[in-house]
């Protein structure tokens, strides 16, 4: 422990050393006060926080002390004293402002300290890397990126690399006006950057840097075709669409459906895309996904049946010539030729119905031979010297079943509709009334599901079908658009409030059910027994998309379970909002609000 003289003595020589540096011309003459001055660190606290000053300030003009010099400013950065580490963090940019080549070093130790702990130690890395950063913004970034693309030891650095992240997010993308100068050039450099990192990223990551992507001037309204495609590239790679399809690889459908859902906006907003359709995705549901439809978990196929429906307004007749069979073969799953009293899934079926409509709308003669309709295009695949007769009696059959059950279905929703009426009436408190507020809306969707059915199956009747191919019917879960003729039976606006069975087991009818309390108990029952926690699957590429416990997993069967001694009114009540499967794969254990699309 140094004594009071003694530390004094050790400011003294270096408060000396330092003047003798500042008066002089050439100041690389005096390498003995410079010398002194590292010597000064290994000294008392007082006398190594000067030091933490002075060693920065004189760096330049003594290069073959460089190597020591930057040794011992370093030391003082490993300090257990908290006033050393912070002015020692404070003298680093110092280093790099005339000595460019240290910028790299400078920068990735700053990067290792944003996991202090300390706030005003962190607050001073925080300031440091700015200042750096405004020094040299190219070399910065690269030396900052490293950080995320460069994890030899994940135990160790995933850390740091979380804590890279969180600074790139609240403290660089924020000033992208004011740091990424020349705009174009640098835009292009952390566009590059960033494609560099996407090769081990988790969902949140991945959206957090596509929404940086879409902000910068490059990617904006005017850009060029080739650079939205771009971005369309980046997600089609994230989607991983040239991997071989496991079913069992839950991780990979919740990026693929994600992805899928990211991309359709690109589709909607610009219609000068060439040869950026949606094309990869559609070829890769019906070849992998399509086919193992069955197998996929509960809580995805809808989420699949909705991206679906979305994206089929967007595609290319070829396409839509392509895909067309699996979806006919799909509806006649979900709509029977005759009543079995079986689950009817009317969610199902809408998207279904909207996905047939659309893509029929771009190759109608296809529908000749999967559905037996008439339609003369004057091409060779009109086919029309062949009798699909029966294709047409069969499928014009199943429609008249759906359109059965759909209007039994509303009768009963409008029912429940106005025994809310009657509760909320009766209801007490806030909770009870914000409770059946929520019944309320989600009949109410309920009834635009059945709306949209009906809307959709009545043109299929005819033998030459006019398919919908435009924005006449509105999805259910979407944000409804001010119709030209106010419609009572439409939920106008109205947003459903989520729940983690995201729909895989919502719009579903059984005979002889009934309703009352208990029902509505067990539905209480049903919510409360959701529980969100990580998801387990992982990529084989590192991080998994849901990534160490940031998305969401769900115990579907349990709530099935309980929901099979739920009334179909009831039921109708735990239609989750369309957009929360994105939260499910971004969101860190907790509800959000849903993506707008």
């Amino acid at each position: 422990m140094t004594d009071a003289s003694e530390e004094a003595k050790q400011i003294e020589k270096l408060y000396e050393f330092g003047e003798r540096l500042n008066e002089a011309k050439d100041k690389s003459q005096n390498v003995k006060d410079y010398e002194g001055i590292i010597d000064a660190t290994k000294t008392s606290i007082k006398a190594k926080q000067l030091a933490a000053q002075l060693i920065p300030r004189f760096f330049k003009f003594f290069p073959n002390l460089s190597s020591r010099a930057l040794n011992a400013h370093f030391d003082l950065i490993e300090e257990e004293d908290l006033a050393v580490r912070v002015q020692a963090i404070r003298g680093l940019p110092l280093f790099c402002k005339d000595t460019k080549e240290y910028i790299s070093k400078i920068v990735d130790i700053l990067g290792q300290l944003l996991t202090a702990e300390e706030i005003v130690e962190r607050d001073a890395v925080h300031k440091a890397l700015m200042s750096v950063l405004r020094q040299d913004v190219k070399e910065s970034l690269t030396a900052l990126f490293k950080h995320i693309w460069n994890v030899e030891d994940p135990s160790q650095d995933d850390t740091i690399r979380d804590k890279v992240l969180c600074f790139i997010r609240d403290k660089v993308f924020p000033l992208k006006a004011e740091l990424l100068r020349p705009q174009e050039e640098m835009e292009r450099h952390i566009t590059d950057l960033i494609k560099k990192s996407l090769g081990d990223v988790t969902g949140a990551e991945f959206r957090m840097f596509m929404d940086f992507l879409k902000s910068l001037s490059i990617f904006g309204e005017k850009a060029p075709p080739e650079r939205l495609k771009e971005l369309i590239g980046i997600i089609e790679g994230q989607a991983d669409l040239d991997a071989q399809f496991d079913v069992s690889d839950a991780d990979h459908i919740d990026r693929l459906i994600s992805c899928l859902f990211m991309a359709i906006p690109f589709f909607v907003v610009r219609t000068d895309l060439r040869g950026a359709s949606g094309s990869k995705f559609l070829n890769y549901i019906n070849k992998h996904i399509i086919p193992v439809f069955d197998k996929l978990p509960e809580e995805r196929k809808l989420d699949l049946l909705k991206g679906l429906a979305e994206i089929s307004p967007y595609t290319t007749p070829q396409d839509s010539r392509q895909i067309l069979p699996s979806v006919v073969q799909l509806l006649k799953k979900y709509m029977p030729r005759r009543k079995t009293g079986e689950e009817t899934n009317f969610t199902y079926v809408e998207c279904l119905l909207f996905s047939f409509h659309h893509l029929a709308h771009k190759a109608p003669n296809a529908t000749n031979s999967l559905c037996g309709y008439k339609i003369v295009t004057g091409q060779p695949s009109d086919r029309l010297g062949e009798d699909f007769s029966e294709y047409y009696k069969e499928f014009t059959e199943r429609l008249s079943s759906i359109e059965d059950l759909t209007r039994a279905t509303m009768k009963k929703l409008t029912q429940g509709m106005a025994e809310h009426n009657k509760a909320m009436a009766a209801a007490k408190s806030d909770e009870a009334k914000e409770s059946i507020k929520t019944q309320k809306q989600n009949t109410t969707t309920g009834l635009r599901t059945c709306n949209n059915i009906l809307a959709m199956t009545k043109p299929l009747h005819s033998k030459t079908p006019a398919f919908i191919g435009d924005k006449s019917v509105n999805l259910s879960w979407k944000e409804a658009v001010k119709p030209s003729v106010p419609s009572s039976a439409t939920g106008t606006g109205v947003k459903r409030p989520s729940t983690a069975a995201n729909g895989s087991n919502n719009f579903a009818t059984k005979k002889g059910r009934g309703a009352g309390g208990m029902q509505n108990q067990l539905v209480n029952r049903a919510l409360e027994g959701i529980s969100y926690g990580g998801r387990g699957g992982g990529r084989g590429r590192g991080r998994g998309w849901g990534g160490r416990g940031r998305g969401r997993g769900y115990r579907t069967r349990e709530v099935i379970d309980v929901l099979d001694q739920v009334s179909f009114q009831d039921k109708f009540c735990l239609i989750p909002d369309a957009d929360e499967f994105l939260d499910s794969l971004w969101t860190n254990n907790r509800h959000c609000s849903p993506l707008e699309i």
